[in-house]
Order: structure tokens, then C-alpha cells, then sequence
């Protein structure tokens, strides 16, 4: 029973961040985000907060050290709209499995490509 609500806790989490993120922040070093997925733990006192973002790796490293210096300012903002005795402590993290996946699409791309010349 309570794996169905820490899962449903993270799921709402992962709502109301992407809507913060978008919408709230205002730092221009935080470029284009997707909120991909978010693990709490069984006591909500950390949420893993898994994010794709799009451009190279320097934005990705400057966009990471601008949401970890924000982070305060979105737990208050998440406090605002979930109602919790104590918001989670937000560690984020980026989630490589969407370059993996386009990295494998190009890999069967090339392979079709091989097969088809022959």
C-alpha cells in the first residue's frame, strides 16, 4: 500500500515540477527542460528528480547548478501546491536514456541503411 502512494507522490511531484520549471523560473540559463521522471523514497524526504535537456554538455552542466541553486524557491513553490506535512528534498539528476535511445535509432538506421545497398 504504500509503494501506490509514494508512486502517486512522485507522479504529482513530477507534474507540478514541470510546471514550475516552465513557467515560474525565470534564470536564462536553464534552457529547454523535460521533466522525465521523479523517485521518492519511502520516508518523502529526498525525490530524485530525473531531467533531458536539450543542448550540448556546458548547458546541461550550467543548467543543472542553476536548478540545484533554485531548488529552495521550487520546494516552496511545490509546498504551495501539494499539500504535505514535509516537501521532499529535490536532488536532480539527468536522465541519459533518451540520447541512449537516439543513439541505438541511429545505430539500426545505419544497419538498414548497409542492407539495403547490398
Amino acid at each position: 500500500m504504500a509503494k501506490i502512494r509514494v508512486g502517486r507522490v512522485g507522479e504529482q511531484i513530477k507534474k507540478e515540477l514541470s510546471q514550475i520549471i516552465q513557467s515560474e523560473l525565470k534564470d536564462p540559463r536553464i534552457g529547454f527542460i523535460t521533466v522525465t521522471g521523479v523517485e521518492v523514497t519511502n520516508d518523502f524526504s529526498q525525490a530524485k528528480v530525473y531531467l533531458s535537456v536539450l543542448g550540448t554538455d556546458e548547458q546541461k552542466a550550467e543548467t543543472l547548478r542553476a536548478l540545484g541553486r533554485g531548488s529552495g524557491f521550487i520546494r516552496s513553490e511545490l509546498g504551495k501546491r501539494i499539500r504535505m506535512r514535509k516537501i521532499p528534498e529535490l536532488i536532480f539528476k539527468f536522465d541519459a536514456s533518451i540520447d541512449y535511445g537516439s543513439k541505438i535509432e541511429s545505430l539500426l538506421q545505419q544497419i538498414n541503411e548497409g542492407n539495403a545497398s547490398l
